[in-house]
């Protein structure tokens, strides 16, 4: 060992003792710091947000549970209903783009607020519409509140919680999607039936004002913070990984809700359910959605790619199970409850490959993953409603058949693959 070596060694030693010290000193301060982060955590402000997740997925899921109930009080076809799930998903995609953009000026509690009222109007249309375009514009204003409020849902969470705790807080964010993904279809289905179908969306109302005074109450004023712009959307769209995975988001999930949005005249014309059994069939649809994404959280954790492809293919299979044997009851039944739990490996399967696929940009990814799911949302209803129109119940599981197959091939073709070592 040579002499500055040993110079080298002396210096490290004596820096150590001082940072040996300097923890000694630290470690009484360090309790009143990790007191005053959690302190800092508003977790009032996150269950606020929590609600407006529920109240919004909520509204979104009730026409699948109304639709024929819908139709034909508004002397429609249950196609031509199917439409006020096209109308929210469309307005929902440019929401997601455009609302961060416009508003990027404005106090961000104010947009959240005002996000909120729309949907507490939205339902309150919703529940006095007597024509379809009363009711479509309805669904417009949800569309507004929801892809607006998604966009910001994670920046949000971000700034009323420590870095530490930012999963924690969406992680209790997203059980609101679960909880609604349990609740609005069996719930909706059941009220309809003794109170006819604006009383779901009366109720839906309620929640929602409540929402509102919640975030009111709990949400600080929160001046703007970020700037995003539209270049950096272009710039993503020109990333071929990032365009494969939205194409595949287009296929998957407009097949999932071409059989999902008309899953209720497929069993009172096909299957001969009675309510209470849609009902109950519809409560194990969520049930078994809600195990689904805790299953496929453990299986995108390992690889994306498996998490969406199982989903799409096992999706695909009962909707031509459905498409075959949809008369019988037990099979209708069972094959719609796991639809339910293959379903729950579609968001944090896509969440995880968007994120992964612009690291660097994964807000803006964010927003385009949001804006495709809502586009797809509209596809799957527009293409299912022609079908359901044209040849009848079938016409949905028919489209989610060749949809999710396509998208799952696309998938297993060019998904993305574990990092190598």
């Amino acid at each position: 060992m040579n002499e500055s070596t040993c110079i080298d060694v002396a210096e490290a030693h004596v820096a150590d003792a001082h940072v040996a010290d300097a923890h000694v000193a630290d470690a009484h301060v360090a309790p009143p710091r990790v007191a005053a982060q959690a302190k800092d955590a508003n977790w009032g402000g996150i269950a606020s947000l929590t609600l407006g997740v529920f109240g919004l997925v909520t509204a979104e899921f009730l026409p699948a549970s109304l639709l024929t109930a819908m139709a034909a009080d508004l002397g429609v076809s249950d196609g031509a209903a199917g439409q006020a799930v096209t109308a929210t998903a469309a307005v929902g995609a440019a929401a997601a783009l455009t609302i961060p953009v416009l508003t990027r000026n404005l106090d961000r509690k104010r947009v959240i607020l005002a996000l909120t009222s729309l949907l507490v109007l939205s339902n309150a249309l919703a529940a006095t519409a007597h024509s379809l375009p009363v009711l479509i514009a309805a669904r417009a204003l949800l569309g507004i509140g929801l892809g607006g409020f998604w966009s910001m849902a994670a920046a949000l969470a971000m700034r009323l919680v420590p870095e530490h705790l930012f999963a924690r807080a969406m992680s209790l964010i997203l059980t609101g999607v679960s909880v609604a993904t349990v609740c609005a279809a069996p719930v909706g289905a059941y009220m309809g039936d003794l109170w006819g179908w604006r009383s779901a969306f009366v109720a839906a109302g309620v929640v929602s004002v409540f929402t509102l005074a919640a975030q009111c109450v709990t949400i600080p004023a929160l001046p703007p913070k970020d700037n995003p712009n539209v270049k950096v959307l272009f710039e993503l769209l020109g990333r071929t990984n990032v365009r494969v995975a939205l194409l595949a988001v287009l296929l998957v999930i407009s097949g999932h809700f071409a059989g999902f949005t008309y899953i209720r005249p497929f069993m009172e014309q096909v299957t001969h359910l009675s309510v209470s059994a849609i009902s109950a069939t519809l409560l194990a649809y969520g049930i078994a959605g809600f195990f689904g994404n805790i299953a496929g959280g453990f299986l995108a954790e390992r690889s994306e790619r498996l998490a969406i492809v199982a989903g799409a293919a096992l999706i695909a299979l009962l909707a031509a199970t459905l498409w075959v044997a949809g008369t019988s009851v037990p099979v209708t039944i069972a094959a719609i409850a796991a639809w339910g739990f293959a379903f729950g490996a579609f968001p944090i399967g896509f969440q995880t490959w968007i994120v992964r696929a612009a690291p660097d940009q994964a807000e803006g990814a964010g927003g385009l993953l949001v804006a495709a799911f809502q586009i797809a949302i509209a596809s799957g209803a527009v293409g299912g409603g022609i079908l359901v129109d044209r040849i009848g119940a079938p016409g949905g599981p028919i489209f989610s058949t060749v949809a999710l197959t396509l998208g799952a091939l696309l998938v297993v073709r060019y998904g993305p693959r574990p990092a190598s070592n």
